[in-house]
This record gives structure tokens, sequence and C-alpha cells, in this order.
């Protein structure tokens, strides 16, 4: 290739380059609606700093790496910055290595050897907010001004002042005659989770991320939306000043700006050499997901601003700082397609199948689209390039896709008409109304559900199968020895003490818990079916009911809402569960491996002192457990609920109890102790309760 085609090429990419960091500036400036992650722009940007280097006859005045980012909204009054906001470069080694060039590079310049003494340097966050100048005369806040171009940014005085951390008047005695102070607002993840669930609510559209919520909110017109935006502030640095006071350092100055009453970041380091840097930047990376707000990594400075005046800058940036980034959380990749995944719960859960990218210090290849509402509200489809999120250990996450790239037509991806039958067991899928989530309703049958089947069914409440635990039912169903709870009653000692930590004598007793189950009750066996929506009282109620597991069966959603407290939704979990063939395939075999109880047809209209009441137990009771209680209240007619309301007949309190007792008081509900109920039962606490 000759020279000049060569050079032809680099001005046309040159122009492809600051065409779209010019867009990319206005976006994030002007609109506050950022199109692309900062690790994408700053990609962009070095990749047209080094052809600008290599081609310096093709740099222009306009170019966007002779100046700072984008023009001031034509709505908010011009403000000059009587000293430039620059911008600080990014190291480009985000390794420990970063530290050293910076260290190298500033030792260079000021001319210092090997025998020199190392160079002081004070370690801060780069946070992710919004830059802002604030002009203080004679002690009074006279002026807000964002950064701008730099050079010149936007008159946002009326919303500064709606920011409590901002002082509307210096503190520390004699005010000086002219102070500006530079800083970030910024907006707390916590305020921002509640922001735009507080948006959702209302059908507003939600914000991408934090810095983009408070940018928008210090450029708005009305300070009021302003204010209700609950934005924070963190000074660190100074612009124009007349302070005889002025001290000589950075890290001095960040101490007397505390004492003139602005928030300062208490996460800062003075280093005499690398070292320390680098055991910041690490202690900053290993804390970062704790911080209560967003950064994307630390800012070394020189410390004296005497040998800053010395290093100067170059072209927009300084020599005396650098910004040191850690990977970026957000990258953009392609959305190649969309699965599901079904968790043990029976959800199935929309699954981003990207191109692989790396982002937050991984290679991601997928990421939760969470269920179809988000991807409905995000508008997320596949062949989109997409915005990909990872935050330390977080789960990767689809934030939304770039609309700019969707140059065709894409099918919008809805779960139940791709996925009607479950893709693990081919049983039928649902979204109960009001749900976000569509559930599997294989139940038992299910082998992404089996392992929370086999631990449901085998609980203390269910039909207690004491040794069976996790680690046991993870053994036997990876060895695929328990497909259903059915196999169960098939397993032999010699078979169990196979099993990884399982001797003979823990294998034995294993077998004889689980014959012993084989006895149980119908209420019991009810709730070990797994039903969605069918707890132990419900449970209890249809044994009493039906009096027969095969009445139970035949009945359809109307006949089922006949049983006390059975509404619609719980009848319509039943009739989902008891239609698929292979949930009452899995109850035919535990009948024939033996899974009995007295059947003998309706019960009668329950007796005892209880009947028709409602207890709520709270507390620790003298001699009873919870569950003896409970059970006690249940054999006497008794129903036991968790909440207290205008319902509840009696709330049963013993030592300790809490809120569920300041309620019973508050609403008059008579209280008893535990000597109160068994005087209210004829002391009968041996009384056995049948189904």
């Amino acid at each position: 290739m000759s020279r000049s085609s060569e050079a032809v090429r680099a001005a046309e990419r040159i122009e492809r380059l600051r065409d779209a960091i010019r867009a990319h500036d206005h976006a994030y400036y002007v609109l506050d609606a950022p199109t692309v992650p900062d690790a994408e722009y700053d990609r962009l940007f070095r990749e047209l700093q080094a052809l600008e280097a290599e081609h310096p006859e093709l740099v222009t005045p306009d170019s966007p790496t002779q100046r700072v980012g984008g023009a001031p909204a034509p709505e908010l009054a011009a403000v000059a910055h009587a000293v430039p906001m620059l911008s600080i470069r990014t190291e480009t080694d985000i390794s420990a290595n970063g530290v050293y060039t910076f260290d190298a590079r500033v030792r260079r310049a000021l001319g210092l050897g090997a025998e020199d003494a190392p160079v002081r340097y004070l370690g801060e966050l780069k946070f992710d907010g919004l830059a802002i100048s604030l002009r203080y005369e004679h002690g009074l806040l006279a002026r807000a001004a964002t950064r701008g171009d730099g050079t010149t940014g936007e008159d946002v005085t009326h919303n500064a002042r709606t920011i409590r951390q901002i002082p509307i008047r210096l503190e520390g005695g004699d005010a000086p005659p002219l102070l500006e102070v530079r800083g970030e607002v910024y907006m707390r993840r916590d305020v921002f989770e509640r922001l735009n669930a507080t948006r959702r609510e209302r059908g507003d559209k939600t914000f991408v991320n934090p810095r983009n919520a408070a940018a928008g909110a210090v450029r708005q017109l009305d300070p009021r939306l302003c204010a209700e935006r609950g934005l924070s502030f963190f000074a660190y640095g100074v612009g124009a000043q007349e302070d005889a006071a002025m001290p000589a350092s950075q890290g001095e100055m960040l101490d007397y700006l505390a004492t003139r009453g602005f928030p300062v970041c208490e996460h800062r380091v003075l280093s005499d050499g690398p070292e320390g840097l680098v055991a910041f930047h690490a202690r900053i990376a290993a804390m970062r997901d704790a911080l209560p707000y967003d950064i994307d990594g630390v800012v070394y400075k020189v410390d004296d601003f005497a040998l800053q005046q010395r290093l100067g800058f170059v072209s927009r940036e300084p020599r005396w700082a650098v910004a040191h980034k850690y990977p970026a959380q957000e990258e953009i990749t392609e959305l190649l397609g969309i699965e599901v995944q079904v968790g043990r719960t029976g959800a199935l859960t929309p699954v981003a199948r990207l191109a692989p990218v790396f982002v937050g210090g991984v290679t991601v290849t997928n990421a939760t689209l969470h269920n179809q509402d988000e991807i409905d509200r995000k508008d997320v489809r596949a062949g989109d390039f997409v915005i990909v999120r990872r935050a330390g250990d977080v789960i990767p996450e689809v934030v939304g896709p770039v609309i700019e790239r969707r140059t065709r037509d894409l099918p919008r991806f809805d779960l139940l008409a791709q996925y009607p039958q479950c893709p693990v067991c081919g049983s039928h899928v649902v979204r109960e109304e009001g749900e976000a989530v569509a559930r599997c309703t294989g139940g038992l049958f299910c082998a992404a559900q089996r392992k929370q089947a086999l631990l449901h069914f085998a609980g203390r409440r269910a039909l207690d199968i004491d040794g069976l635990g996790e680690k046991i039912v993870d053994q036997l169903v990876d060895a695929d020895m328990v497909r259903n709870p059915a196999d169960l009653y098939r397993l032999d000692a010699q078979q169990l003490a196979a099993l990884d930590r399982m001797g003979e004598k823990s294998a034995a007793n294993l077998v004889a818990a689980i014959a012993h189950s084989r006895n149980t009750t119908l209420a019991r066996f009810v709730y070990a079916l797994g039903i969605r929506n069918v707890g132990e009282t419900t449970a209890r109620d249809l044994a009493r009911h039906f009096g027969s597991l095969d009445a139970i069966l035949a009945a359809d959603a109307d006949v089922l809402q006949t049983v006390p407290d059975v509404g619609p939704i719980v009848a319509h979990s039943i009739v989902e569960f008891l239609a698929e063939p292979h949930n009452r395939e899995v109850i035919a075999a535990l009948r024939e491996a033996g899974v009995h109880w007295d059947e003998s047809g309706p019960a009668e209209a329950a007796s005892g002192a209880l009947v028709g009441k409602t207890l709520v137990l709270t507390g620790t009771l003298p001699t009873m457990t919870r569950d003896e209680a409970k059970a006690l209240i249940e054999a006497h007619g008794g129903k036991v609920t968790g909440s207290v309301s205008k319902k509840t007949s009696f709330v049963v309190a013993g030592a300790d109890a809490g809120s569920k007792l300041a309620k019973a008081e508050e609403l008059g509900i008579t209280i008893l102790d535990e000597d109160a109920l068994l005087a209210l039962v004829g002391n009968n606490r041996d009384m056995e309760h049948s189904e």
C-alpha cells in the first residue's frame, strides 16, 4: 500500500471516529441518554488519539481530542470557566503495571533519576457521576456550572441549591473573596433503585444507571424535579481561587475543603512512590461492589501543587494525573438467541446467549433476562447488539439494546408461544395471573425440579424422612438412582451405603426412616406433593373436606373452591398440577409403593374448643415448641396463621414476642400465654389429631 493511500484511509477512519465520538458526546452530555458504555467510548477515543499521533498533519482544532466534551444545552445559560475543567487521561493498562507506567512518565517529565527521592502521590476514587464547579463569592454560593466542553458549561445554580450536601455558605471562619470548588454530583445506588421502582410503578421509562439519572436531574429546568432525585456530592478539587490559606498539596486541599463544609470521600491514600497506589487500587477493587455509589476506577495525582505546575498539561489532559480504571462493568455484544432455563421451583427464566464479551473481569457468554415482562420493557430481541452489565459476583444481565444498531426488523420474543411445554420434561407451562414468572407444572416428574421436590417430600412437615438431607438427595439424583419420590421406597441399605459419607449404620437408619414414612396422613401426603400455593393448612383443609385422595383427584376447580379458604388461585394450581399425567403417575406409584393413610370419606364437622377460631403464635413458649402448639390447636379444631388481623381470635404469646404481639394489642385481640391455651382446650395436650 502506498504512503498516500495509507494516509487517505487514515483520514477517512479519523473522520468516522470523530463523527461517532461527537454523536456519543451529544447523547451523553446534552441528551443525558448514553448510547454506548464508557468502555466502548474509551476504545474509540484511544483509537482516534493513536491515529492522530501517527498523522499529526490530520489534527484539526475541532477534533474531540482537542476538547473535553459536548456543548451546553441551549435551555441553560452558558458559563465560561475561569479555570478550564479538563479531563484526566485514562491509563490503558488496567493491571498493576499501569501504576508504574504513570510513575515512570512523571519522573521522566520531572527529570528525576533512580537516585532521586520517590514522588508523593494521592490516590482517590473515580466517581461515576456528573462533574460540577461551584463558585463562592465572599463565602456564599454564587453559581454552579456543569463541565460542558471544559471551557464553557451550563448554569445549574438553581439545581445545585437543592443538593443538601452542597453548602450554600462556606464554613470555617473568614471566607475568601473567591473560591471555585470542583466535585462530582452522583446518585447513591439505594436511591437509584427506589427511583426506578417508582418509575416502573408509574409506567415511566427507567434509567439505565445512576450516572444517567443524576446528570438528567442536574440539568432540569425545574429545581423541584432535581430535589426529588435525592442527589449527593463529593468535592475533590478547586478552580479559580483567591485565598491566602490555600494549601500546597492535593491531600491538604481535601482536608481544607472538609473544614469549609464540603463532603470529601474518606477513601484516599498518600503514597511515596507507586507501591502504595498499587495496594490502594487492589483494596478499592475488593470493596468496589460494597460501596453505596458507583465508581469506575481510581485516580492518581501528584500531590505537590508546585510539581503539578512544573508538569503542566498535554492537549486536553494534565501530565500530573491519571485515571486507572477497573475492568468495564458494561460492554456491547451481540445477542445470538434467547433460551430458557428451568429452575428448582419450576420457574422458566429467559437467558441471553451472547457472543463472548469480556466484562467485569470475566468472559461472559450468557446473561439473565429475568422474565417476559423485563424482555418486553427493554424491547430486547435476538439479533440485537445489547449492553451487558456485570458488577462483581452479580449474575450478568442485559441492560438493553443499542437501538441504533438494529438495522433490520427482528421478531419479538414470546416465552409462552415458544415454550408451551417445559423444555426439560415436556409438561405444560403456565403463567398465573398477577405472576411475572412462567412455571413448569411437571412438579414431581420434572428433572429440573427433582432435587427440590424430593427435599420437600421428605421434609419434617411432609413425610418426615429423617436423614434424607440435601447431600444425600444430590447424590441420589446425580447417580440417577431416584427419579421421583416413589423411587425412594425401592432403595436398599446396600445401595445407600455405597454413597459418599454414608456408612452401613447410616444407610440402615435411612432405610428404616423411609419405611416408617409409608404410614402417614392424607394431609401430610397432599402437602408433600409440592403443589404450588398449597401449604400445610390448605392440605389439611382439603383432607378434612374430602376425606380421601380419590375425591381430591376427581374434584374440578368449582368443587375445590367449596373448601374453606380455597380460592380461584389455589384451585387453579391444584387443577394444573393434577392435569399433568406425569404427576398422577407419581401419585399412583407412591400408593403402589405402600404409602398409605386412613380414608373414611368426608370428615365430620370438626369438634373441639377452638372450632372456627384462628390463632397466631409468637415468641417462645415455656414447655412447647411452635410445632407442638400448632398441632394442639389444630387437634382441637383451630386454625393457625402467620399474621395478625381483625379476623384473628387469639394470639398465643411467649417470651420475646415481637411485632405480632404489638399488633394484637393495637387491635384489642385476646392474648393467651401457654397456661391459658392449655386451660382453653381442657389441658388435653395429648389429644391425637386424625385426618
